[in-house]
């Protein structure tokens, strides 16, 4: 993966969900009354975040686990309570500060620390796990690969994530988005069939140290990802 091509897509998401659609994306990750659609996707992601929770310990006590993409740290909130010190990053500084004043009042037997930047910065430091929920769904195959395979060298136990399924309704939905004029596209999402999935991380170099295990798909109206756990053998 090259890092300018990274750049430029992590800029893309930058300025989709920090300005073109942060009203849009604060209210699905709320309590706020939404329509029928961004109800089943509202449903969809809390049924993805309560799977992908399941793959982790219940007793995440002195555990540094990363949430990367963080949005406004409902996920975070969840890890804390099981008692880990969360480090939050997301490139939207609007939703990260969402982040902060809903949670600073929340009982937690951990912590959560709350970034704005990139989740690849090496200033972040190690971990024990980490936790990827639909923030690397618009990301290529190839660069979804190194991003898991980076976050994985700084990590001690495992990494559970989402991806977008190759199935086709988004595989149709992948195509048509690039047929709107460009100032109007919404970051496309990016399906990579699971079974390619598997073998790309069973066969990447970076990757050796891990396995794939569980995976579910999770459908709910207009919401479709699919869980990936990985964990060090």
């Amino acid at each position: 993966m090259t890092m300018i091509g990274y750049e430029q897509r992590r800029g893309q998401l930058e300025i989709y969900f920090d300005r073109t659609a942060v009203q849009a994306w604060t209210a699905l990750m709320s309590d706020a009354p939404v329509g029928r659609i961004r109800a089943t996707v509202r449903a969809g992601r809390e049924l993805m975040r309560t799977t992908l929770l399941g793959y982790l310990p219940d007793d995440l006590s002195g555990k540094r686990v990363l949430d990367a993409g963080c949005g406004t740290g409902t996920l975070a909130s969840c890890l804390a309570r099981r008692g880990a010190q969360v480090v939050a990053v997301d490139i939207s500084p609007t939703l990260v500060g969402l982040g902060r004043e809903r949670t600073q009042h929340e009982p937690s037997g951990g912590s959560i620390e709350f970034y704005v930047g990139d989740m690849l910065d090496p200033r972040l430091g190690r971990f024990d796990w980490v936790v990827a929920q639909d923030s690397l769904i618009h990301y290529s195959g190839d660069q979804l690969l190194e991003l898991v395979s980076q976050l994985c060298e700084r990590t001690s136990e495992g990494m559970v994530f989402s991806f977008a399924p190759r199935t086709p309704l988004l595989t149709l939905m992948h195509v048509v988005g690039k047929l709107f004029p460009r100032g109007n596209r919404s970051p496309d999402i990016r399906p990579i069939a699971e079974r390619s999935l598997r073998r790309r991380i069973d066969t990447h170099a970076g990757m050796q140290g891990f396995a794939a295990l569980r995976s579910e798909r999770i459908k709910s109206g207009f919401y479709t990802s699919q869980t990936m756990e990985l964990v060090r053998r």
